[in-house]
């Protein structure tokens, strides 16, 4: 048994060498324009998937239900925040989104209105490792990152004032948030039902 376990030890020595030295030669692909590998993707997807059933807000969810008000500052957020790299109802990927190792998901064809609302709070609030996604817990009050959720899941079938803005971003008009967490805040946002919190956008 000794031999069996002495064998397994020299083995993992060896892999631990083996990927330290990948990382210290640069065999591990840094750049960005190389795609990600089939063992690359299914780690991150695996990682993401789990990490999302473990932590996304489940229902009853706050700030809804959504108002024509709150669609219409969500399409000002997004045009000012998201559509650099998702583009809005008709536009064509940009330069920035082209220029990413992942592409980011164009929502004017591909939306996320059949996904929870919680995974999608999920990703603005806390972004997507080694994606171009980023972490909006840190720039946008959580009602904020609500009202784009609910934009999001909304996309097919937005009110009128809204859908203007979606598919004209021209028509933005200047989105405050509220107040947000001081950087580093242990524990985020509130994922729980409250009341708007004072100072948030109306």
């Amino acid at each position: 048994m000794r031999p069996f376990f002495l064998g397994f030890l020299i083995a993992l020595a060896l892999v631990a060498l083996a990927a330290f030295g990948a990382v210290q030669t640069g065999a591990v692909p840094a750049r960005g324009d190389e795609k990600p590998g089939a063992l690359e993707k299914w780690a991150a997807h695996t990682s993401l998937n789990a990490t999302i059933a473990r932590e996304a807000p489940k229902p009853p969810y706050p700030y809804g239900p959504p108002t024509g008000a709150d669609f219409v500052h969500a399409a000002n957020l997004y045009v000012q925040n998201c559509a650099v790299c998702h583009g809005t109802a008709n536009s064509t990927p940009t330069a920035i989104a082209r220029g990413f190792s992942i592409e980011p998901p164009q929502f004017g064809k591909h939306g996320v209105a059949d996904d929870p609302e919680g995974e999608t709070y999920w990703k603005i609030e806390h972004g997507i490792r080694f994606t171009g996604m980023p972490a909006y817990n840190q720039s946008l009050d959580e009602k904020s990152i609500w009202q784009l959720t609910y934009f999001m899941k909304h996309l097919p079938e937005l009110p009128a004032n809204a859908r203007a803005i979606w598919e004209d971003p021209s028509l933005a008009a200047s989105a405050t948030p509220g107040p947000v967490p001081s950087p580093g805040a242990e524990g985020g946002h509130d994922h729980g039902a409250s009341p708007l919190p004072s100072g948030g956008p109306t």
